[in-house]
């Protein structure tokens, strides 16, 4: 059975090869554009930048435009286009060898009658005609308490009945099978026991996942704790509890180094001497990113200092970890940013760089950052000079407060 075929019926291939590197294939404002169409467009520069899967935004109907806001599953047709060109752009997808990733949004639906205490927590006249009994008793339903923390002002989905979870996992084959997706990122996945997120990853064999595990991190007051730990346990916890089927979005890392390329680069060095991230403690399972279309965007949450995008990502792009760009920096940012980042990618993939290389933290201090990748790579960030110490190295590639070596 060569890697093609394996990958279809084991979720454990792809996150074993540690070859992933993901594009985030939308912002906040795709709603608003002919979405499908224009990533058609840029399939061949997806492809040739070395992107292995592209995150799609939610293509089920909603009553939100951006599609976080789910009602009838089963129509593909969104503010992003129809599901004739979002079927068309899935399969150029595959002649170019990029996954699709799905957004999968199953902590909350809209419900469409009202039901239950005059709620609308009744779904009739769609497809997944559930009643109350879907909806989780905390958020107006009639099932059982949720098992994780509640999406606020919609009915949360109740996962511990069993007609949910036939249901769900038809559908998710149903995107596998007849629409052409192959990945999932799993939104909001605080809002139900990670158990479940198991069992849909084992009924419907995507070939990678990713879960959305968005805790807040240790502060006191606005100060970022050095220490986050407990922070990345969590995420930790909630990947051992899919079975280690799912990676998770690394938002550890996220925190750490958005505060550390503003001059505070000793914290990219935790108390053992290792990344202090969820990379540091599980690379195979961590996808490294610096911002979304939450965190950045024009919602801009939480966004990575504009000024030390490139540091950020020469950091993500050559350390382990399974790394993550985001459409804005790659496609909305100018033509010389797109091309930094493709000559990072480069120089991770001729290097063989993967998700478990290993890492030598060679400097942490407050203006330098500077680590030695696999023995491979060598790299800095900050505005410290450094270079690495032998004849064999060679420049790769530089930039603003950033280089990059290799042998």
């Amino acid at each position: 059975m060569g890697f093609e075929e394996s990958q279809q019926t084991d979720p454990l291939v792809v996150i074993r090869n540690g070859k992933e590197i993901i594009l985030q294939a939308f912002n906040w404002e795709s709603k608003k554009y002919d979405w499908w169409r224009n990533l058609d467009g840029k399939v061949p520069d997806i492809s040739k930048s070395g992107f292995t899967t592209a995150w799609l935004p939610p293509a089920c109907q909603s009553l939100s435009p951006e599609g976080y806001l789910p009602q009838n599953l089963y129509s593909l047709n969104s503010s992003y286009g129809s599901e004739h060109l979002l079927k068309a752009l899935l399969n150029k997808m595959k002649q170019y060898k990029v996954r699709g990733m799905a957004d999968i949004v199953i902590n909350h639906r809209v419900g469409t009658t009202k039901g239950h205490g005059g709620m609308y927590n009744r779904y009739e006249g769609i497809p997944l005609s559930w009643d109350e009994h879907a909806v989780t008793s905390c958020t107006g339903g009639l099932g059982n308490k949720s098992t994780g923390d509640n999406f606020n002002g919609v009915p949360n989905i109740d996962h511990t009945q069993s007609f949910v979870q036939k249901d769900l996992i038809d559908w998710m084959r149903w995107l596998r099978s007849s629409v052409g997706f192959q990945d999932f990122r799993f939104d909001f996945a605080k809002g139900y026991a990670s158990k479940y997120v198991k069992e849909y990853i084992e009924g419907a064999k995507p070939i990678f996942s990713v879960g959305e595990y968005w805790d807040t991190c240790n502060y006191k007051d606005s100060y970022l704790d050095y220490n986050q730990d407990s922070h990345r346990q969590r995420i930790i916890n909630w990947i051992d509890g899919t079975g280690q089927l799912s990676t998770a979005f690394d938002f550890t890392t996220k925190a750490i180094l958005q505060e550390a390329v503003k001059g505070e680069f000793w914290r990219l060095r935790d108390s053992k001497g290792k990344p202090p991230g969820v990379l540091g403690w599980w690379p195979s399972r961590a996808v490294t990113f610096l911002d979304n279309h939450d965190t950045g965007s024009t919602q801009a949450h939480w966004p990575f200092p504009s000024r030390h995008v490139m540091e950020g990502y020469a950091y993500i792009l050559t350390h382990p970890g399974i790394p993550s760009v985001f459409y804005d920096h790659f496609y909305d940012w100018g033509n010389s940013m797109h091309d930094q980042i493709v000559k990072l990618i480069d120089i991770r993939k001729h290097q063989c760089i993967h998700s478990r290389s290993s890492i030598k933290i060679l400097e942490a201090q407050p203006n330098l950052y500077a680590a030695a990748i696999d023995e491979k790579v060598s790299m800095k960030i900050g505005d410290g000079s450094w270079c690495p110490s032998g004849k064999e190295w060679k420049l790769a590639t530089s930039g603003h407060r950033y280089a990059v070596w290799q042998k």
